[in-house]
């Protein structure tokens, strides 16, 4: 591994739809040996973004190597898998950068707070801000 890169935030978006834009650099960093190795790589959020987007996991990974600008990603797989509508979109958003705020991940957040010592963290409330805090971000 020649550097380690912390991949964008699950809150960014691309197209209105968040998170795509991480797991983008996942796979790209993924790729150049720059990213940590505990990373979930096609499961987890990934797993979620490509069933919402009906595309396979190994597909859009050889189109992300392939092709640097994510808005052309996100159309070839809107055209291989489905084109959700704004609706679709904003329902499927609001799920992401909720997860782990009172649903069924809540205890693996405090779990894993717990684990970096940040139990007493309450701005931390969801896998997005979690990932934000351990990148740095927050």
């Amino acid at each position: 591994m020649t550097s380690t890169q912390f991949p964008r935030s699950g809150y960014d978006a691309i197209a209105g739809l968040v998170f795509f834009p991480r797991m983008l650099d996942k796979i790209r960093l993924h790729a150049a040996g720059e990213l940590p190795e505990d990373y979930n790589l096609g499961g987890g959020h990934d797993a979620r973004m490509c069933r919402f987007l009906h595309i396979d996991y190994a597909a859009v990974t050889a189109q992300a190597r392939a092709e640097k600008d994510d808005a052309v990603v996100l159309e070839w797989c809107f055209t291989q898998g489905r084109r959700p509508s704004a609706d679709d979109i904003h329902y499927f958003n609001a799920f992401m950068t909720k997860r782990g705020w009172r649903d069924d991940y809540t205890e693996k957040l405090a779990a894993a707070k717990a684990r970096s010592n940040w139990s007493d963290r309450a701005d931390l409330q969801t896998s997005f801000d979690l990932q934000d805090a351990e990148e740095g971000r927050k």
